[in-house]
């Protein structure tokens, strides 16, 4: 995280402040494990499936190249790249007309470029968003001032996901946990564990919107492990809904991209 200081708690993704997404900056994921603990800001959630949280910037720098421009009140992330600027100011964080952008590139006199800073909160809730009782997944995005809520996929009946834990910083997954909050290793915290996540195993059960007639579903299904390292398991639903499980591990680029060894 270069010049970036691990927070002294795990930050709260529901504040606002600015002094808190300023200490989040290290904490690029963060998750809680059945739902455990889920910040205040996240509607009621569907029993036993993962909250996780997701920090960055967007990709393109704002109003360059088809991005969208700044927006008033929106949070922003400005880099240095001036060398006499950098050492002291290295980076600004936060709310386009509240701020200061004043960074440069590398010539100290051009503005350096702003990129959109996204906070995202993913979690399966009982309804659609629509009124009506059909698990979904969902997301909360940070406006600055709040939080907007966004039916994503219906019929995602649950969600996990297991932690790749780098505990040597070599770029390499060491550990692969349900909760890095609670893995016990010599010398690391929860602070620690978080911020060395490198990879992310996500599982997803999603069922079918309508029932199939005539059709029971007698199936147990494997969705990853659980903080004591078993296997998490749900079902037989015996109802006639038809599900399928799907799982695909991410690779979290940038914080992993930094440990690799040249």
């Amino acid at each position: 995280v270069g010049t970036v200081a691990l927070p002294g708690a795990l930050p709260d993704p529901c504040a606002t402040s600015v002094a808190t997404l300023l200490a989040a900056i290290p904490m690029h994921i963060q998750g809680y494990n059945n739902g455990t603990g889920v910040p205040g800001c996240v509607p009621a959630t569907k029993a036993n499936t993962d909250v996780v949280v997701v920090r960055r910037t967007r990709g393109c720098v704002a109003g360059v190249a088809g991005c969208a421009a700044a927006v008033g009140g929106a949070p922003y992330m400005q880099v240095s790249l001036c060398d006499s600027e950098a050492p002291t100011t290295p980076f600004v964080l936060g709310l386009q007309g509240t701020a200061t952008f004043n960074l440069r590139i590398r010539d100290c006199t051009t503005a350096a470029g702003m990129r959109q800073y996204l906070e995202h909160i993913y979690f399966v809730s009982t309804d659609n968003g629509a009124g009506q009782n059909v698990p979904t997944l969902k997301r909360m995005e940070f406006t600055g001032g709040g939080f907007t809520e966004t039916p994503l996929v219906e019929g995602i009946e649950f969600f996990k996901v297991n932690y790749g834990i780098d505990t040597n910083g070599d770029g390499v997954v060491d550990v692969e946990h349900a909760d890095p909050a609670s893995y016990v290793c010599a010398g690391c915290t929860a602070i620690t564990n978080w911020n060395n996540v490198i990879t992310a195993q996500i599982y997803v059960l999603a069922r079918n919107i309508e029932p199939s007639p005539g059709y029971n579903d007698g199936k147990t299904y494997q969705l990853g492990i659980t903080a004591a390292g078993t296997p998490f398991t749900v079902g037989p639903f015996n109802d006639g809904f038809r599900r399928h499980v799907y799982t695909s591990t991410i690779r979290l680029v940038n914080p992993a991209g930094r440990r690799d060894t040249p």
